[in-house]
């Protein structure tokens, strides 16, 4: 499992999560894994950001929730099936489980504020 660093913010004026990875700028696709969820990729297929529109509406949190420092999100892929998963202070708040239909190549990554 590859590890990252995460930048997470939260806008609660228009209610939208984003979290990056330390480092990555810029992404070369942009892929809706869910409604409201989208994954950015760049151009070597690893992931750069997540962003999630209408967040305590479809992650069916309060939005302070979603402004604390201590997140963590997991995105596992391989050529069948990717999986999404987002914690907030070791709480699972989100489990996404979809079709690879994106032809995104196998992935493992661990993206944490804490690393």
């Amino acid at each position: 499992m590859e590890k990252q660093r995460l930048i997470s913010s939260y806008d609660e004026l228009n209610d939208t999560f984003v979290g990056k990875i330390e480092g990555r700028n810029g992404y070369d696709a942009n892929y809706s894994i869910s409604e409201g969820v989208f994954l950015n990729i760049d151009k070597n297929n690893i992931p750069t950001s997540v962003v999630v529109n209408n967040a305590s509406e479809v992650l069916n949190v309060s939005k302070q929730c979603l402004e604390s420092a201590d997140i963590k999100i997991s995105i596992d892929c391989n050529e069948n099936c990717l999986s999404f998963n987002m914690y907030v202070e070791n709480s699972e708040i989100c489990s996404l489980k979809c079709r690879n239909g994106f032809g995104i190549p196998n992935l493992n990554y661990l993206i944490d504020c804490n690393i």
